[in-house]
């Protein structure tokens, strides 16, 4: 008779070449930490700026619009954001939305990408380095990704990622401190390792931290909750029990503007005519979301 463990495996092959990526950047990032008193004021500001873009890459575009479709971005803005997702240098958008989807289809299970039931680690790193299990392969090829591939902004970056990545996550932000302001060329080079260092691993706390620590309003049955740490070094995706339980709301939370620097982008964005339809939920559905979670919560503790 087969055992819970032969029959679900929980350890799965470390990809070498992740693992020597992830350590090598990070590595990288800590010797930066000990220049930083060294670089050049506007290379501080430079490497800041290129947080917050590379940022909007992940949250406003891989996830609020391409995963989610919580909204519609006309031609120019869905550019700047498959350029801003190549900043932040994870994986092509199409990879990333497919992923994403199963991780909210199959949540903390063997078929969810980042699933946060094999501890803190691999949520955060361990889904990285490591091979996907085999539910996440087979279960994500059932993953509808049809409006993905009918988008050409998607496939072009696809099948330009890896050279649009180099470009803009690490060549362009290295060489404009040197050549604007005369920065170390060597200086400009750690100080955008770091910022690329910070911006992973602000993306990867949504699926540790988030999934780890937190309140959770609105589902207490599920792992993902809401964690204003994580939303304040992520620009609004930390409140990720709401976002669970409401995936189809483009302001991933009931708090505004509180935290939610890529709520503020997409709502400018629609100012200037660049976004449209976006959704949201109706506060009566929300209130009675977490009512039904605090009778539950309730019932439970009699």
């Amino acid at each position: 008779m087969k055992t819970e463990d032969t029959e679900r495996p929980l350890r799965t092959p470390v990809v070498l070449k992740k693992l020597i990526l992830v350590v090598s950047v990070h590595l990288i990032a800590i010797r930066a930490l000990f220049l930083l008193h060294k670089l050049h004021v506007g290379t501080l500001l430079f490497g800041a700026l290129c947080y917050q873009l590379a940022g909007l890459g992940i949250t406003a575009g891989a996830h609020r619009l391409w995963s989610h479709r919580s909204y519609k971005a006309k031609l120019p803005l869905r550019i700047f954001l498959a350029l801003m997702s190549c900043a932040a240098w994870q994986i092509p958008i199409l990879q990333w939305a497919r992923d994403h989807r199963t991780h909210h289809k199959f949540t903390d299970t063997d078929a969810d990408p980042h699933n946060a039931t094999r501890g803190l680690f691999f949520s955060h790193f361990g889904s990285i380095i490591c091979q996907k299990h085999d539910d996440v392969v087979t279960k994500g090829k059932t993953i509808s990704v049809d409006d993905l591939l009918a988008d050409p902004v998607v496939r072009i970056q696809k099948r330009f990622f890896i050279p649009g990545a180099l470009f803009m996550c690490i060549i362009l932000p290295t060489w404009i401190p040197y050549y604007c302001w005369n920065e170390s060329l060597i200086y400009s080079y750690y100080a955008t390792v770091l910022r690329y260092c910070l911006t992973m691993n602000a993306a990867f706390a949504v699926n540790s931290f988030a999934h780890w620590a937190g309140s959770k309003p609105y589902d207490r049955t599920i792992t993902p909750a809401d964690n204003e740490v994580v939303a304040l070094i992520t620009m609004g995706e930390g409140f990720h029990n709401y976002h669970h339980a409401f995936p189809q709301d483009y302001s991933t939370s009931e708090l505004g503007i509180k935290w939610n620097p890529t709520k503020v982008f997409i709502d400018v964005m629609a100012y200037l005519g660049q976004v449209y339809d976006r959704k949201s939920t109706p506060k009566h559905h929300i209130e009675a979301r977490k009512n039904r979670n605090a009778k539950s919560a309730h019932l439970h503790l009699q």
